[in-house]
């Protein structure tokens, strides 16, 4: 089948990118998703006869979901807050199918049936779960034509790579992943669970020895002005539903992401205390008006970052800092492709965009690196382009004219069936 089905400027192909931590969807060629919402949903799983439905939901048995930001800030009573994705892979098919419902029918508003989709996926995602999205997306959507692409090749892409090292910090994990000739190279993959989830978790008992109550804005109904460090002085709305634990801790987690890109550095060499006594600290007033300096903290939290060894409470330490998870995961491909891997470490997503995160990197890669390889950081400054480039990658390949011919078109999926996906998409 000839691509010219698929190119040309009428219809355009819809670009997924669902991460653990937000999902971006849009249109080939444009160079920013139309969508960017969480991909945690608020569920309500409802006795019998349900209530009516608001404009933000989507239904499924007997489980109604909340999705995208607006839907999420409204405090209702006995809305859990889960993520239908486990380990980057999906687990939930109905919170997935409802995100999906929701982008097409909110932010795409066009049909389904219309428009090819070329959707991202981790690059450990096992042949089941691949099969099974194939299916879905042409026997539930009807759509088209269907690709699917490891993130880490679309980052690449997006940097104008077809090889590299692609280091991805995101929410739940870092990940390191070679990339050569469009291709992961599935041996030399690098997991690690330090990543922004982790950081988030050291905020917190931050904030616990410091006898802060992290307060998030829901619960206020007014504050007044205090002097530096007093107590905090604010009135609690009344009538507030009875929220559900998971969804005030969400709540909570936002306003410690917020800290986090304020006010947390990483330091330019290991964490040494004197010299982060010296850092000039950084004033941040918390949602219910406490407000007070930061000084070492900022420094000594995204440390573990880096060098987990001085991380408290994790015992054993068996866990790869951000440079050592570069360097093994080279070190783990053949000797042939390691100098295209070190010449060219592709740094993406939101994670990285800590403050002195890639200089801290460039530094410590270059004390590993061996002495013949001539090593070079890819990082972008854009802070969109780092926490889209799998999107952004995705969104040049869809509008290739020489990809049209890649697809997996309605026609072939009818023939091959859901196996074509392994035999089509690398």
């Amino acid at each position: 089948m000839s691509g010219g089905v698929y190119g040309g400027d009428e219809v355009g192909a819809l670009v997924f990118d669902i991460g653990s931590f937000s999902t971006r969807a849009g249109y080939a060629g444009e160079d920013c998703p139309k969508a960017d919402f969480p991909t945690s949903l608020g569920v309500l799983v409802e006795e019998e006869g349900g209530g009516e439905l608001g404009a933000e939901q989507e239904k499924a048995a007997g489980r109604t979901f909340y999705l995208d930001t607006n839907a999420l800030h409204v405090a209702r009573a006995g809305v859990e807050l889960f993520s239908p994705l486990k380990n980057g892979m999906i687990e939930d098919w109905e919170a997935f199918q409802a995100i999906l419902d929701h982008t097409y029918c909110k932010h795409i508003k066009s049909e389904p049936s219309l428009h090819p989709v070329l959707m991202s996926e981790a690059p450990w995602n096992t042949r089941a779960k691949r099969e099974k999205l194939t299916e879905l997306m042409f026997e539930h959507y009807n759509i088209p034509a269907f690709f699917l692409c490891k993130t880490a090749v679309l980052t690449a892409f997006a940097n104008g790579r077809a090889t590299g090292l692609v280091l991805d910090s995101g929410a739940t994990h870092t990940t390191a992943i070679p990339v050569h000739d469009g291709y992961v190279l599935q041996q030399g993959i690098v997991k690690s669970p330090l990543a922004g989830d982790f950081i988030t978790m050291q905020c917190r008992e931050l904030f616990q020895e410091m006898n802060i109550d992290i307060t998030p804005p829901y619960m206020i109904a007014a504050k007044e002005p205090v002097r530096e460090g007093a107590p905090p002085n604010w009135t609690k709305k009344d009538k507030l539903p009875p929220v559900t634990k998971s969804w005030h801790t969400y709540m909570c987690n936002e306003v410690i992401q917020d800290f986090q890109a304020s006010v947390l550095q990483v330091s330019d060499s290991p964490y040494d205390e004197q010299v982060a006594a010296q850092m000039p600290t950084v004033h941040y007033e918390m949602p219910s008006g406490y407000a007070t300096d930061y000084g070492a903290e900022r420094l000594r939290i995204p440390e573990g970052l880096f060098d987990p060894s001085n991380v408290k409470g994790l015992s054993g330490n068996t866990m790869l800092g951000v440079g050592h998870v570069v360097t093994t995961s080279i070190g783990m491909c053949d000797i042939d492709i390691r100098p295209g891997l070190y010449g060219s470490v592709i740094v993406t997503g939101g994670n990285t965009l800590l403050q002195g995160f890639t200089e801290r990197l460039n530094r410590e890669l270059s004390q590993k690196a061996p002495p013949s390889m001539r090593l070079k950081l890819i990082a972008s400054n854009s802070s969109m382009e780092r926490r889209f480039s799998p999107w952004i990658g995705g969104s040049i390949l869809a509008s290739l004219g020489t990809f049209q011919q890649m697809w997996i078109s309605k026609q072939e999926y009818e023939e091959g069936g859901k196996q074509s996906v392994e035999r089509k998409c690398p």
